[in-house]
């Protein structure tokens, strides 16, 4: 597979998020969000049959996920914004899932 612009784009929003997610261990939900990304990018990139087989399914999945993520943060997260500590985390995760979506419109299946 030829990886592009759009491609890195979309592995460096999932990369990102999953990171900044995982960092907040041992916190299960966030755990579990990261983990989410990590799994959901392996289903959109490796060469598995049984993904590939359903691209679509996992780009809209991959949407929904990124999508449900943004929405309960902004519902549920603490949006106060203090350089270097952990209410700071949200912020980044929002640009590097932003990233994502975009990479992600950019390779949208026809």
């Amino acid at each position: 597979m030829n990886l592009s612009l759009k491609h890195y784009g979309i592995i460096l929003g999932a990369l990102l998020a999953a990171y900044l997610h995982l960092i907040l261990y041992p916190d299960i939900g966030f755990t579990l969000n990261g983990l989410g990304y990590l799994g959901l990018l392996g289903a959109y990139f490796l060469p598995i049959s049984f993904f590939q087989s359903r691209h679509k399914l996992v780009w809209w999945g991959f949407v929904g996920y990124t999508v449900l993520t943004i929405v309960l943060w902004v519902i549920m997260g603490n949006k106060t914004f203090v350089a270097g500590t952990t209410s700071a985390i949200g912020y980044y995760a929002k640009f590097a899932e932003a990233l994502l979506l975009a990479g992600l419109w950019a390779d949208k299946p026809k």
